[in-house]
């Protein structure tokens, strides 16, 4: 075994751990932290094919940004996880099913990659070549389809997450119309009560 091949199964066998906490683990916290010990194994894959570009927007974009927010977001949540496990039974069929079939997707995409040949006729690339170009005349050429479907997704998404933030809830919010603040005066909001004072009686 190279060194290539040893190091490529290290951080392979990181991301893999890492990615079966996160589904395993009760609490979401901790599920929080070990996706982004996957994403930073996944970092450590791409570097062993030399794509460091890659690797390092994993790293900042997903690790130093998202994954962050994620983990804000989760640690100031009240997840009441009592509720989230109980239709875990009514769904546990249809979770096996679907876990099967993604794993043979998997195992058919994933057959022919685990002879070794890759890394036995990997080129070493001088040090004045630049992925991040490569990258890119590859991604608007041959997947330039793929790029705009996936862009258009995300944008959807984007819409989606909006419209749910601002749909109308059954509990009233207290919101504060900008046109009725305007007009106000002080006379509708104080009033002023002239009482009269009382003299202490001594004990």
């Amino acid at each position: 075994m190279t060194f290539y091949q040893l190091t490529f199964y290290f951080f392979a066998s990181i991301v893999v751990l890492a990615a079966g906490a996160v589904v395993t683990v009760k609490n979401p916290v901790k599920a929080a932290l070990f996706l982004v010990l996957a994403f930073v194994g996944a970092a450590g894959v791409w570097l062993t094919l030399q794509a460091e570009f890659l690797a390092i927007v994993l790293v900042l974009v997903y690790v130093g940004a998202v994954m962050v927010l994620f983990l804000f977001v989760v640690m100031m949540l009240d997840i009441d996880m009592a509720v989230m496990r109980a239709g875990f039974t009514r769904y546990l069929p249809l979770g096996l099913v679907i876990a099967v079939l993604l794993v043979g997707q998997l195992v058919f995409v994933l057959k022919g990659s685990f002879s070794g040949e890759e890394f036995a006729n990997l080129q070493i690339l001088s040090a004045d070549y630049s992925n991040t170009k490569a990258l890119g005349a590859v991604l608007y050429t041959d997947y330039v389809l793929a790029f705009e479907l996936a862009a258009f997704i995300l944008l959807v998404a984007m819409i989606a997450a909006i419209s749910l933030t601002h749909r109308k809830r059954a509990i009233k919010n207290k919101l504060v119309d900008p046109a009725t603040q305007v007009v106000v005066r002080k006379e509708d909001r104080l009033k002023l009560v002239d009482l009269k004072s009382e003299k202490r009686v001594s004990s």
